[in-house]
């Protein structure tokens, strides 16, 4: 159907667009991000129960809004254009996907309610050794008196520190596996890691026999589900980075002339409003599969995820260059932009290995492996 192909899409956008000019101002972002937590329960609490965000993907039986990846787009793009600072990606998103995908209808009814409504902040762990081997999950369930137990170590866990309810990919019995533990459970260990776009909150997660609640398969289709949602995000950064491009150069003045009249300078921002709209058409094809078409959901996921990574970083350095000097300094929100974009290129993996996929997916042979 295209971005904001009903009027629903297109009310839903200008709700969060004015929410979040309110709620999540620069000032707001850098003060959040120096915090330990890493988002305002009190913005957190009105996205629930305002405007009903977190249950607007979940499943209505599950106490959700029942709606697709169509709107959870446009909620993600205008997140990533305001850069939300809240555990939306990560419980929403990943743990709420994960859940979805394991075919455990107990669990489900047991524990997406509370990520629904946000009483309740879920991390999905998968990463092991600084790299994502889906043959290689080290992280081990054993039987134990009264149920099970986790030992291993989880690394990048995206708002690992905060959460109530964290998805544990682990190896049961030779198979993969979710299991739930709960974030204040003995033999759980978590230590916060830096990390470049400070606004986003990562942990190393380590399992001392931490006791652990089966919870069905682990559906890889999570990945395709989330690196959907994450090219959104990257899309509305991107946007308001060229918004705030253009707006400069219009003002900024050389010679007795604003920059934007030089020649170079348009075709530096035409240039980037190519890379911009290229990704839109990119993420709304792939929000249209996710929903309507999810057998080809893997080749959508991959070239959107590929092409919206390299393109927000490159939109996002061309923001800070074309700002001169002011743009490399902190006081300018341009590094916000420029650091988020670094750091999203990465976290579901790298273009390259999104480009590999890709081309495997659709039978390209002669592709060059991923670094």
């Amino acid at each position: 159907m295209g971005p904001d192909a009903t009027e629903e899409l297109r009310e839903l956008r200008d709700t969060l667009r004015r929410f979040f000019a309110d709620a999540s101002p620069s000032a707001r972002v850098r003060r959040l991000m120096a915090t330990d937590e890493g988002y305002d329960p009190r913005i957190w609490a009105q996205m629930a129960g305002q405007l009903g965000l977190q249950g607007l993907a979940v499943p209505e039986r599950f106490g959700g809004a029942g709606y697709g990846m169509r709107e959870l787009a446009v909620v993600m793009e205008e997140m990533g254009r305001a850069l939300v600072c809240a555990p939306f990606l990560s419980s929403v998103v990943l743990a709420g996907y994960a859940l979805l995908g394991s075919g455990d209808e107990d669990a489900a009814r047991d524990l997406l309610p509370g990520i629904a409504d946000g009483s309740a902040i879920a991390a999905l762990a998968w990463m092991e050794d600084e790299r994502w081997d889906p043959d290689r999950v080290r992280t081990a369930a054993r039987p134990a008196p009264g149920g099970w137990v986790l030992d291993g170590a989880k690394t990048y866990v995206l708002d690992g520190g905060i959460a109530d309810l964290i998805l544990v990919v682990a190896d049961r019995e030779g198979r993969r596996a979710l299991f739930a533990v709960r974030g204040d459970a003995d033999g759980l260990a978590r230590t916060p890691l830096p990390t470049l776009d400070q606004t986003r909150k990562m942990a190393r997660l380590e399992f001392r026999g931490a006791p652990a609640r089966p919870v069905g398969a682990y559906d890889p289709r999570v990945m395709d589900l989330a690196a959907v949602a994450l090219a959104a995000e990257q899309l509305g950064g991107m946007q308001r980075a060229l918004e705030m491009t253009v707006e400069y150069v219009k003002v900024r003045r050389q010679f007795g002339r604003p920059i934007g009249s030089f020649q170079a300078v348009k075709h530096r921002c035409a240039d980037m409003f190519v890379l911009v709209e290229s990704a839109r058409s990119a993420v709304a094809h792939a929000a249209d599969v996710a929903d309507g078409a999810p057998e080809e959901l893997p080749v959508a996921a991959a070239l959107a995820q590929a092409y919206c990574s390299e393109a927000f970083f490159r939109v996002a350095a061309e923001t800070v260059q074309l700002h001169g000097g002011i743009g490399f300094t902190w006081e300018h929100d341009a590094h916000l932009y420029f650091k988020r974009a670094a750091s999203s290129r990465e976290l579901l993996g790298s273009p390259a290995a999104h480009r590999r996929r890709l081309a495997e997916l659709v039978g390209i042979t002669g592709a060059a492996p991923a670094p």
